[in-house]
């Protein structure tokens, strides 16, 4: 078994890169199971019911968000009724969507748990423990469980990563739309890697027109960020290839694809 995990999708450029690559990705790693995070595919602002079925057309199973997730508010109005996404599930109570979700792919359920923290980024409640009631809910159908962590700080996901090593397959990071060098597994068998990097412009700033971020830099006066449509492209993920018996990871690779790089970065 394997899981193809393709990291934050940020605009047009980031859904053309999905659109173009993730069929070749597919072709080449054949995944059990395939997730694309799409909290900023909306001109980096959440995401639509049209971008989410586009999403699934190209291939993926399910959509996991992170703090952007109410920034288009069309979302209210499929979140409910839509089976393949999942949104942070230590939203308060009461929030709309799931935060976790079984994808039955060929017979075998995984589990897809969405989860953001909350270092640096709006108080919510804690992933730690929303974690823990997650993963024992989950392990009561399948010891496949896939843990996405949207988060900000590097040691509150190397925290999660620990945390639940030996008790989920894997735990990858997202949202600081930069791939880190860490991917590994953890001596227990649960697959991390602090971030997989985002999808979307190669030439700007975390999906951002350069010149703004480093106005902002240079001024601190307020800015407008906008997403660019047209320039060169990146994609980022991670293939992880699994235990088919116990659930745990036997190896986790990083994907880049660029200019400057192609398919695995090892």
């Amino acid at each position: 078994m394997n899981i193809l995990f393709i990291g934050d999708v940020v605009g047009s450029l980031g859904r053309e890169m999905i659109t173009e690559y993730l069929p070749k990705l597919k072709a080449k790693y054949r995944p059990t199971l395939t997730i694309v995070n799409g909290e900023n595919a909306a001109s980096g602002r959440g995401i639509t019911q049209k971008i989410y079925k586009g999403f699934l057309q190209d291939g993926a199973n399910v959509i996991t968000m992170g703090n952007h997730t109410w920034d288009n508010k069309e979302i209210f109005e499929f979140i409910e009724t839509s089976k393949n996404i999942v949104r942070p599930a230590n939203f308060p109570k009461g929030t709309p969507g799931k935060g976790l979700i079984f994808a039955n792919m060929n017979g075998v359920e995984i589990a897809v748990i969405n989860l953001q923290g909350r270092t640096f980024m709006p108080p919510l409640d804690c992933p730690f423990e929303k974690a823990e009631e997650l993963v024992n809910e989950a392990k009561k159908r399948t010891p496949f469980i896939f843990v996405d962590f949207h988060a900000e700080a590097t040691s509150e996901k190397q925290a999660m990563g620990w945390y639940l090593d030996g008790k989920v397959t894997a735990v990858v990071g997202t949202h600081t739309h930069i791939q880190t060098a860490d991917n590994r597994v953890l001596p227990n068998g649960t697959a991390f890697i602090a971030d997989v990097g985002m999808t979307g412009p190669y030439d700007e700033i975390l999906g951002m027109t350069k010149e703004a971020v480093i106005k902002k830099f240079m001024t601190s006066l307020p800015v407008r960020f906008e997403v660019p449509k047209k320039g060169r492209k990146s994609l980022s993920g991670v293939h992880i290839e699994i235990d088919s018996k116990t659930g745990m990871a036997k190896k986790i690779d990083r994907i880049l694809i660029n200019d400057d790089h192609l398919f695995l970065a090892e």
